[in-house]
């Protein structure tokens, strides 16, 4: 049997209006655990014992984790479907949530934040195949739908993490994700009726064989790549926006905080364009304009940091680069989900551990090739962007071959 298609899911009455909504909270766990407890570092490094260089490591450890997870239960998604593991990844979450704002060390901080991050996986790793079965042929429109309303997430993150730290202390931020993961969890359980194939038990390959099967089908790994690549781009800001906005540009807490939301909002606004055209000139065209755009403005933003042209001029480069970024990433992940039929969550689960895996490696990167200036990010920027087009190129001459 086949996967639902858009025909056959509109026919059961599935309302497209809460649905989206409802998986974009699914896939919010993942920005808003990473983003709400970043004005909270240093209070949580004193509260440790430990200092703020060591803390910020927990960033790393949850992409690693994140990472391990999709590897995990990706091709469980296409064994046992994905219903279960929603309420297993939010039920995960938010008991983990629980326990972090009672650690008292640094290693259980630490470990528990892994394995928030490895049981979380398992909820967001079937969100893309949800939106294949609503969206069939048009997947790049209902992934800029969801990618649109999830980057409400990020947007205003970093602000509800600094207000709770106005009223309460840096545990709240916890409790709060824990009340988010309840909540997400009681919608799914009533709303999240949409139906789906499992494989047969006879038709079921191994963890090895799922992951042979994806990455060996042609025309794939290129773009795979790509999106990894754009990933990359993405957590060298991600991680080094505190240190650029806050130290090197001096920018107090509630400026870096808008200065987030704005590049935040370029992405936004570039899956609302994303959305509006991808079905008049299709994902690959979209993917290879934007690439280029991207190119543009990475060099714009190295040349801006060399010869330090201060904040504006990184911000006149970097808020287009970011909206850039937004179109290469849903493009890419939509040509790749697209090849597949039934290893929907095994392809998922081998971008989101690529792109996560490779995201864990922008903070030590950085560190290695820290000037105390805005440059090193920027350098990260353009090579991730320049090879991404590479990758591009190269799937091309081999499916043209």
């Amino acid at each position: 049997m086949g996967s639902p298609t858009e025909a056959q899911a509109r026919t059961s009455g599935l309302n497209r209006a809460f649905l989206i909504p409802l998986l974009a909270a699914i896939v919010a766990i993942t920005p808003l655990a990473i983003d709400m407890y970043l004005p909270a570092m240093s209070v949580i490094a004193l509260s440790l014992g430990s200092d703020v260089t060591h803390v910020q490591q927990s960033l790393s450890v949850y992409l690693a984790g994140y990472a391990c997870g999709l590897l995990l239960f990706g091709p469980m998604a296409d064994r046992y479907g994905r219903r279960p593991l929603v309420l297993f990844g939010l039920t995960g979450f938010g008991i983990c949530s629980l326990l972090l704002s009672h650690v008292s060390t640094p290693d259980a901080f630490f470990g528990l934040r892994f394995v928030q991050a490895m049981i979380g996986s398992a909820a967001t790793v079937v969100v893309p195949g949800y939106v294949k079965i609503l969206y069939g042929d048009n997947t790049a429109k209902g992934m800029s739908y969801v990618s649109l309303i999830m980057m409400l997430a990020p947007l205003i993150a970093p602000s509800i993490g600094s207000f709770i730290l106005g009223f309460s202390h840096w545990e709240m931020i916890f409790y709060v994700l824990s009340g988010y993961a309840l909540l997400a969890l009681t919608l799914v359980y009533f709303g999240l009726q949409i139906p789906e194939v499992k494989t047969e038990k006879h038709q079921r390959p191994g963890f090895i064989e799922a992951y042979r099967t994806v990455l060996t089908r042609a025309g794939v790994k290129g773009f795979i790549a790509s999106g990894v690549l754009t990933s990359f781009a993405f957590f060298c800001y991600l991680t080094a926006s505190p240190f650029v906005f806050m130290e090197v540009y001096g920018l107090d807490s509630q400026h870096f905080a808008m200065v987030f939301a704005s590049n935040v909002g370029a992405l936004m606004l570039a899956n609302i364009l994303n959305s509006r055209i991808v079905g008049r000139f299709g994902s690959l065209r979209l993917l290879r304009a934007s690439t280029l755009c991207g190119l543009v403005f990475a060099l714009l933003l190295c040349a801006a940091n060399t010869i330090e042209l201060g904040l504006y001029g990184t911000l006149l480069t970097l808020v287009p680069l970011m909206a850039c970024l937004g179109i290469m990433s849903v493009n890419a992940d939509a040509i790749v989900l697209l090849k597949f039929q039934r290893e929907t969550g095994t392809a998922t689960a081998v971008i989101g551990t690529l792109r996560f895996g490779i995201g864990a490696l922008a903070g030590p990167l950085l560190a290695a090739f820290y000037t105390g200036t805005a440059l090193p990010f920027s350098a990260l920027m353009l090579f991730a962007v320049l090879l991404a087009g590479a990758c591009q190129h190269l799937a091309r001459r081999t499916s043209i071959e």
